[in-house]
């Protein structure tokens, strides 16, 4: 029989060769593509840091006059250097900088608070450095989120279906020893993630946003038609897809597409996706995607922006749709993106919050920001409960016409139904969602109660997420009623006839969170007198 001291031996070794894998195949993506042939790749920091039935443990030991810089500063998103102790491990010389745009700024704008959200990122400083194979870290605030607890469901429905989505957790956050509050923990969709998911650091990775304060973007004006030869994007050739140059690229600005039509409350004219952030194709000049490219994640050129833009033409014309989306993955994000009524995104009129991957040519859409989830948008308006209760699953996107192919086609609709029955009869009504509500409360309910920067007090904590738990039960029904046909499906069916909708007049969307801009000039000496 083996002793528990050599079990113990034996374990280590195993860890430290995950751990050791990990960083080879960070540092070796190519040659890592070659041996695993593609497939996702199997993560230490899975297990380890996202076993969602244990609150994450993180501290984060930096200078005094750092950690006062960084806050009197936020804005500016600088980096400051500190160690970090995450569970057991820890990590020295990581980069730790504030987080957010609209969250961002209303806190800065807050002189009652300086409770941002952060990002490590722990390559920053140390190249090839990894906490378990993971490169960045991202601790959210639960800005405008009374519940604490929208996003982890949220992801929790994803990974219920199998999506590409981030890995998520609850994190108790200390500063030098001293708690600073529960954070919810996301794994960035960056390098790590990709190589999670795919096996491979050469997809092409972007965060469009046409409201973007800042990013990498170009250096220089971006690529125009005449950066290639006879005006056309050239053929694809090596695994790329073919037919890029066989339209012609056309002179003059892109074209902004008209006001949206009004979906829920959350509406009104669309703010900005000219530029390629709504993922609606225009014409074949680079420069009018601008808003694609400006978002880069990983390193893109001329090359890879054509594979995007023929991509788009092609799902445009509903044209080879397996071959130019991941459809399936993609039919997964539509479901749980349409249950949760996030309309600070593309089902409103915002093109922004999510991620977009491409890989010879195929395209993926990526899940970010469910903080506003569940009706946050529709908060005030005179309709704001039935309309997050009842939004219309089949014309679940107002802000873009990427997703319409799918849904004109009746195979796929029928797929996306298909999902969206699952979350609807299997995750809530089935109890799935009962247990993963009542086991976050179990969780993190002393962990909010003893919060000093919490952005609501505990008694709002406790009638939001009881409202949450309401409103998630009540959509349910809708979804469920507009697949079988009981419920209009439609914006427009509903507008027609509103009588058969799921009652919402026990639900109140602001109980569940409220924007709050902030106002008036942070104090200088605010993060002092906190500490």
């Amino acid at each position: 029989m083996i002793s528990y001291r050599h079990i113990t031996k034996i374990v280590g070794v195993m860890m430290a060769a995950a751990v050791a894998f990990c960083f080879w195949l960070m540092a070796f993506s190519q040659e890592a593509v070659e041996v695993m042939g593609g497939a996702s790749v199997p993560m230490a920091y899975e297990e380890a840091l996202f076993d969602t039935n244990q609150v994450m443990r993180i501290d984060i030991q930096i200078e005094r006059e750092k950690w006062e810089a960084m806050l009197e500063n936020a804005t500016a998103k600088e980096y400051y250097a500190c160690d970090v102790q995450i569970n057991d491990q820890k990590i020295c010389n990581v980069g730790l900088r504030t987080k957010g745009n609209t969250s961002l700024s209303s806190i800065a704008r807050n002189p009652e608070t300086d409770r941002y959200s952060l990002k490590l990122e722990f390559d920053h400083y140390v190249e090839g450095q990894t906490c378990l194979g993971l490169d960045k870290l991202i601790l959210n605030n639960n800005y405008a989120d009374a519940t604490s607890m929208k996003e982890a469901v949220v992801y929790d429905m994803y990974r219920y279906l199998g999506a590409d989505a981030s890995l998520y957790n609850y994190a108790e956050i200390s500063v030098n020893g001293e708690y600073l509050g529960v954070y919810l923990a996301l794994e960035a969709v960056e390098e790590s993630f990709l190589m999670r998911n795919y096996g491979t650091g050469d997809g092409k990775l972007y965060k469009p946003d046409s409201m973007q304060m800042g990013g990498k973007g170009f250096e220089g004006e971006p690529p125009r038609h005449a950066d290639f030869p006879d005006g056309k994007l050239p053929d694809f050739e090596d695994g790329m897809p073919p037919g890029g140059g066989d339209f012609e690229l056309v002179d003059g600005e892109g074209r902004k597409p008209p006001d949206m039509e009004k979906k829920g409350s959350g509406a009104g004219p669309s703010m900005g996706g000219g530029n390629g952030a709504d993922l609606n194709y225009t014409d074949g000049e680079l420069s009018s995607y601008s808003d694609i490219w400006d978002g880069e994640v990983t390193d893109t050129g001329k090359m890879d922006h054509g594979r995007v833009v023929t991509a788009l033409k092609n799902i445009s014309e509903g044209t080879d749709l397996e071959k130019y989306l991941d459809v399936d993955n993609i039919l997964k994000y539509m479901a749980v993106h349409a249950f949760s009524v996030n309309l600070d995104s593309l089902s409103g009129n915002m093109a922004h919050n999510y991620y977009l991957y491409e890989y010879n040519g195929m395209l993926n859409i990526l899940p970010w920001d469910y903080n506003l989830a569940f009706g946050g948008m529709n908060q005030g308006s005179e309709n704001g409960a039935s309309d997050a209760i009842n939004d219309a699953v089949d014309t679940p996107f107002a802000g873009t016409e990427f997703f319409d192919a799918l849904l004109e086609d009746e195979a796929y609709l029928s797929r996306y139904h298909g999902y969206l029955r699952q979350l609807a009869q299997e995750y809530v009504l089935d109890g799935r969602f009962q247990q993963v509500y009542q086991g976050i409360r179990r969780r993190i309910d002393t962990l909010v109660a003893a919060d000093p920067t919490a952005l609501y007090s505990y008694e709002e904590y406790e009638a939001g997420a009881e409202m949450l738990y309401q409103t998630v039960m009540l959509r349910a029904e809708s979804v469920k009623g507009q697949i079988d046909g009981t419920i209009p499906a439609t914006d427009e069916e509903q507008r027609a006839d509103p009588s058969m909708l799921v009652d919402a007049s026990e639900i109140d969307i602001s109980a569940m969170g409220v924007m709050d801009m902030g106002g008036g000039e942070r104090k200088s000496a605010r993060a002092a007198e906190r500490r």
